[in-house]
């Protein structure tokens, strides 16, 4: 069997990911001229999804990485992302420095609210790590410069030879007082019956100037 190339498998994933999202994301019939006026105002950018489109643009990211409650904190300051909207939608590519078109995918996101459900959603996917999509939800629209989604429960591959793993459970806040600058912190808690919860991953976007 031929060796499948990572930029074929990133577009092979892209595509996946825009057939899965984009009935969650879209609402009402494709052609224009056959939408109802509340789905034309439910198919317009409305004030939250007008916010998203002033985080367009390219970042230079940094990472936080704490692997558990009392790990030391981990740098990653070589990662880029490039942030556009799709209709209604943010997407949201991260790359490894400097961000070339050739530069290998990191993490992909798309990110929109849903003005009939009242609340934000998102579908993300780390391709440095085996955890597949990740879709995640708020419980409603949040507060002035912060959103916090909860993502749904999903495995981390364990470390021995056989297939086995552990449950997580994931919330993210994100913080955009200023679009120029925009922190995203996630907290993790592991199914091993302690319920603790951390501070676990850190990602700093600064715009490029």
């Amino acid at each position: 069997m031929k060796k499948i190339k990572k930029e074929h498998m990133v577009a092979y994933l892209r595509a996946l990911m825009l057939t899965i999202i984009l009935p969650v994301f879209l609402v009402g019939n494709v052609h224009a001229q056959q939408l109802s006026v509340a789905e034309q105002s439910v198919n317009s950018l409305g004030a939250e999804n007008a916010a998203l489109k002033l985080w367009e643009g390219n970042f230079d990211v940094k990472e936080t990485i704490w692997s558990s409650p009392a790990a030391r904190p981990v740098y990653n300051t070589r990662l880029v992302a490039r942030r556009q909207m799709i209709g209604s939608v943010l997407q949201e590519f991260m790359y490894a420095a400097p961000g070339t078109a050739n530069a290998p995918v990191e993490r992909i996101e798309y990110m929109s609210f849903n003005r009939i459900e009242g609340r934000w959603r998102s579908v993300s996917m780390d391709i440095r790590v085996p955890v597949g999509l990740m879709p995640a939800a708020s419980f409603d629209r949040g507060q002035a410069g912060k959103i916090r989604l909860i993502f749904d429960p999903f495995p981390l591959a364990g470390k021995g030879s056989s297939v086995t793993g552990q449950m997580l459970r994931m919330d993210e806040t994100i913080n955009f007082e200023d679009p120029d600058h925009v922190i995203k912190e996630q907290h993790f808690i592991l199914a091993d019956g302690s319920g603790k919860s951390w501070l676990a991953h850190r990602y700093e976007y600064t715009r490029r100037k």
